[in-house]
């Protein structure tokens, strides 16, 4: 087969149509080198539980400083190649201030997801060891990774935040963007099809099941009709909230109020208070409001019941 013709033509199509070339600009983070640090991440977070050979106590320092550098190396790498692409006027040294603040943050980090590790626990009465739960959730990658993604997001590093969470996204089929505020606690059943936007805010001892999507109700344009950015999109999710399969909860504005249970399938744009349950009552959406035994379990109480459609 003649490829002349074919190579011909893309060489066409990359003078003709911009805007999906990247030629003779600066070097871009490479994804391979990304999907590296986020494995060498995920090995630091949780030290004997991915490695090919058994890691004993006393192997762990070294085990740590191996980590670490390759952590460094590619986080300077990585850091310094987005901040370049953002015209940054010193993208070497801010890479390194940068990388030395994400790291120092590690330790932190690991209280947090320990934290998420004991909720997927308690959350899953089919869980049955801790170990399972690592090994086999993929809330714990797709949570873990984000959560070191959300630091870079904050410290303004540009490209590698969104890259480290796609690659939690690849794997698990949770979407959650480097920019979403979790709290602790954070319990994502099965995972797939989850969507958290970008300015999500969400409390303690969340649980969200699959097929949620936390999201932008619109989109406010400027006058080219263009979207603008940086505007407050996503709801905000309240302490001790679960949130059944398939609802959508939208809107910048949209508040759900603590200690509240959203139903399978509900589509909720308005704010709800605390200690609420949504679900569908025929072709409408209820809110009856509850009191709570104890975190976690809602009762309906006689006194309490209060219906409206939203």
């Amino acid at each position: 087969m003649n490829l002349d013709p074919i190579k011909q033509g893309l060489l066409d199509s990359y003078a003709q149509h911009g805007g999906i070339n990247h030629l003779d600009g600066v070097n871009l983070p490479a994804q391979d080198s990304i999907q590296r640090l986020a494995s060498d991440y995920m090995h630091l977070m949780f030290p004997g539980f991915f490695e090919e050979t058994a890691l004993t106590k006393k192997d762990v320092p070294a085990h740590v400083d191996r980590l670490l550098a390759r952590l460094l190396d590619r986080l300077n790498s990585e850091i310094e190649k987005s901040l370049r692409f953002a015209r940054d006027p010193d993208p070497s040294t801010r890479a390194r201030t940068l990388a030395g603040d994400a790291l120092g943050q590690l330790p932190a980090l690991r209280q947090i997801i320990q934290t998420d590790v004991n909720a997927a626990y308690r959350g899953d009465p089919a869980a049955r060891s801790m170990e399972e739960i690592i090994l086999a959730y993929p809330c714990v990658l797709s949570i873990s990774v984000q959560r070191f993604a959300n630091v870079l997001y904050r410290l303004g590093v540009p490209l590698l935040p969104r890259m480290l969470t796609e690659y939690g996204h690849e794997r698990t089929g949770t979407d959650i963007h480097p920019g979403a505020s979790i709290g602790t606690h954070f319990f994502i059943d099965h995972g797939t099809g989850v969507v958290i936007g970008e300015t999500a805010r969400i409390g303690h001892f969340v649980k969200l099941y699959q097929g949620v999507t936390l999201g932008a109700k619109s989109f406010e344009t400027d006058p080219a009709g263009d979207p603008i950015k940086g505007i407050k999109r996503h709801p905000d999710i309240g302490d001790y909230v679960t949130i059944y399969p398939g609802a959508n909860v939208l809107g910048g504005k949209t508040v759900i109020g603590a200690n509240s249970v959203i139903g399978s399938n509900v589509w909720l744009m308005k704010s709800i208070p605390a200690n609420s349950v949504v679900y569908y009552q025929g072709d409408a959406i209820s809110v009856v409001r509850s009191r709570r035994t104890k975190a976690g379990s809602p009762e309906l109480g006689q006194d309490d019941q209060a219906n409206w459609d939203i």
